[in-house]
Parts: C-alpha cells; sequence; structure tokens
C-alpha cells in the first residue's frame, strides 16, 4: 500500500496556533481525548512536524480547540 506524502505544510500553522493559544502539547492530546479523539503525544507531535497527515475530525477538533478559523491552518501556503 502506498502512503500519501503531504502536500501542504500545515504542521508550523498548527504549532503557531497551539502557541498562540499559550498550550502545550500535552493539554491540546488531552482536549483532543475529551472530544473522543483517542491520539497520543506522540501522534500529534507528528502532526505538528508534518510526519503524518491530519485526520479531517483532527483538524476540525483542533479548529474548536484553538478557536481558529480552517483558512488559520492554511495561511501563508500556496498550491501550485
Amino acid at each position: 500500500m502506498q502512503k500519501i506524502r503531504p502536500d501542504m505544510d500545515i504542521g508550523k500553522n498548527i504549532q503557531r496556533l497551539r502557541n498562540d493559544s499559550k498550550m502545550t502539547q500535552d493539554q491540546v492530546v488531552a482536549k483532543m481525548n475529551i472530544m473522543g479523539l483517542n491520539i497520543s503525544k506522540s501522534t500529534y507531535a507528528k502532526l505538528e512536524t508534518n510526519r503524518m497527515n491530519i485526520r479531517v475530525s483532527e483538524l476540525f477538533a483542533l479548529k474548536i480547540i484553538f478557536n481558529a478559523e480552517f483558512n488559520d491552518f492554511f495561511e501563508d501556503l500556496i498550491l501550485k
């Protein structure tokens, strides 16, 4: 099975949004788990470093946690 490679580096924006929210990775993971998403800290760290594709449910949860708009996750990214 071929792996899908991320074509946009949104990890930096996820990390920026988390830092702007003054939250640690542990705090974000705890909130995601409370929301019913089973995610570990190491998996979350992979999202921030773009070593793992983000699921739509995870993106939606982060939108709520960070009180962000979807556009915030794609800031400064251009498709060519």
